[in-house]
């Protein structure tokens, strides 16, 4: 199982270093990805994870097809799950000037859930796991992810800026009369 780290580690206020052109498509990095899919995978809560909470300090994301799966219009009965998509060396080339207040909740930082103000709509530019580069943009919750793990590789945590602060842990399993609805972790 891979471990996620938490806010006191120092990895996660270092700056990123970005992926070297020879590293894609080495096995190196492919079980990177692989580790921090099955990281997301492993969190019901996880939406997507930047590679500094596996501990390792590169400019990488994944974003679960959770996500995908989430901000689909239509799906067809019986389609399969969307992949889960990589982002290397991400740079965000395009925000909103409209802004508004967004919850957000982080894997290295459990329990903790806050109030960020996040433009509303973004645009990335990134290469995929075999180095073609790709645009893609988003809103709503898809813009804010862009932004936090953008914010993971650059050394930021969510809690540095958020207001509203709540310690939020889950509720025991054997005293809770149903499954509470889990808040959504953006990584």
């Amino acid at each position: 199982m891979v471990t996620i780290v938490q806010k006191d580690d120092p990895i996660l206020r270092r700056i990123a270093e970005p992926v070297a052109a020879s590293m894609i498509g080495t096995p190196a990095l492919r079980r990177m990805i692989r580790d921090m899919k099955e990281a997301i995978a492993s969190q019901d809560d996880a939406v997507a994870i930047a590679a500094p909470q596996i501990g390792v300090s590169l400019r990488i994301f994944v974003v679960s097809g959770k996500v995908w799966d989430m901000l689909a219009t239509q799906r067809e009965s019986g389609a399969p799950e969307s992949d889960d998509v990589v982002f290397i060396n991400p740079e965000i080339v395009k925000l909103s000037k409209d802004k508004e207040k967004m919850e957000e909740g982080c894997l290295s930082v459990r329990y903790l859930y806050g109030k960020m103000m996040r433009a509303k709509k973004a645009k990335i530019r990134a290469l995929n796991e075999k180095g073609q580069a790709f645009e893609i943009g988003g809103s709503g919750l898809l813009a804010q992810i862009f932004q936090h793990e953008t914010d993971h590789l650059d050394g930021k945590l969510f809690i540095d800026e958020a207001t509203e602060i709540e310690d939020i842990p889950p509720e025991p399993v054997a005293t809770a009369a149903k499954k509470p609805t889990p808040r959504r972790k953006l990584a």
